[in-house]
């Protein structure tokens, strides 16, 4: 058998042509690099590229996202479903629920043929922003906001909160956002969701075993874990008092927000997050936020990628994604329970568009292998015996 990969770490299982994650720090959708696409492009367009393979034309973006408004509007069989959760239900278990009753909305239902697939995957982006919205909502006591069909994805999903059009810079950060969480390669959540539709699930089906793994804390759960740091630290003078005990001694504990499975260089994501995060406090009158992440980056830099450790073979830290996402969220308002369902609602198009592949005719069943390390040949002994 082969060597045993704990958390098959660097085993390669397949070949993509969506997204390329590089150590050294660079991000790549379809041959795209990210920082082009956050500079010039929006989250639609994103979209289409992951599902295309190609951007779109000026004809073919106005009716794709003409198709994607069409679709915002959850039915009323699933607004009554969603009615029925308990108030206090975790907004990840109550979004794939939601899923799931979408999926049983869905004309196409389990036709797995690359047409009605990519009905379903241009469904099931355009509905759950909505679903997220109406599930925030309805934990608060409020009822859901139809959506407006003349606004994008991410104006249109602020909208579904509050019933306001959400300032410009919102709409801006949260657009941004949106496309750089779009897709990151084989993650524990598209792993899981190509898993699933390896047997020739739907994708529906895919979808809430991608929200299943998205929901555990070791993934989806960072953003919502440096905004409860930022919020205990509170202010810009107290950063260092409680960043150094914890990167000093051997038993140093980890900052969130720092730190990632694959890149051994600064996130390119966060290079945008961290200036949409400034851009907002200066709007806002209140820089703080953006301050005190600046300070615990330069903090974990300075303690944490120093030659000695670089040379001891540590891996260096830097901010992730995640790092400079929660303060934006913060600052636009939005309550901790969302920013995991909002990395959901970004990450819906890379999930469809690794689906997509893995339904492609060639693909196999995903069936790795575990090394057996328990005994052999235990005796049987009769139950009355025992």
């Amino acid at each position: 058998m082969s060597t045993a990969s704990a958390g098959l770490r660097g085993v390669v299982i397949g070949e993509s042509t969506i997204c390329d994650v590089q150590p050294e720090g660079s991000l790549y959708y379809r041959g795209y690099n990210i920082h082009d696409l956050a500079d010039h492009s929006n989250f639609e367009e994103v979209v289409f590229l992951l599902w295309n393979s190609r951007l779109p034309t000026q004809t073919e973006y106005a009716s794709f996202t003409a198709q994607l408004k069409a679709e915002y509007a959850l039915s009323e069989g699933t607004l009554n479903i969603l009615k029925g959760f308990p108030k206090n239900a975790n907004s990840m278990d109550a979004l794939r629920a939601a899923v799931a009753a979408i999926g049983m909305d869905d004309p196409d239902g389990s036709d797995n043929s690359p047409e009605a697939n990519s009905r379903k995957a241009l469904r099931l982006q355009a509905k759950i922003g909505t679903a997220v919205a109406a599930i925030e909502r309805l934990q608060d006591g409020q009822e859901p906001i139809a959506p407006r069909t003349d606004l994008g994805l991410a104006a249109n999903f602020l909208y579904m909160l509050t019933g306001t059009e959400a300032n410009p810079l919102y709409a801006k950060t949260m657009d941004i956002d949106f496309l750089l969480h779009a897709e990151h390669e084989l993650n524990a959540s598209t792993f899981a969701a190509r898993v699933t539709v390896s047997t020739h699930a739907n994708l529906n089906s895919g979808l809430t075993s991608g929200l299943g793994a998205l929901s555990g804390p070791r993934h989806g759960a960072a953003a919502e874990e440096t905004m409860e740091m930022l919020l205990e630290i509170d202010l810009p003078d107290k950063v260092d008092g409680y960043v150094r005990p914890k990167l000093s001694g051997e038993s140093r504990t980890p900052i969130p927000g720092f730190g990632h499975a694959v890149y051994r260089a600064p996130d390119p994501r966060a290079t945008h997050l961290r200036e949409m995060s400034r851009q907002l406090g200066e709007q806002n009158g209140d820089t703080k936020w953006f301050e005190m992440t600046s300070k615990i980056e330069t903090i974990v830099d300075e303690l944490t990628n120093t030659p000695e450790r670089l040379a001891a073979g540590k891996p260096a830290v830097y901010a992730n994604v995640d790092c400079f996402s929660a303060s934006c969220y913060h600052m636009m308002n939005l309550n901790k329970r969302l920013f995991t369902p909002m990395f959901a609602i970004a990450r819906t198009s890379g999930w469809c568009a690794h689906m997509i592949e893995q339904l492609a005719p060639s693909a196999r069943i995903i069936r790795p292998r575990l090394e057996y390390i328990g005994a052999h040949d235990t005796p049987y002994v009769p139950i009355e015996n025992r």
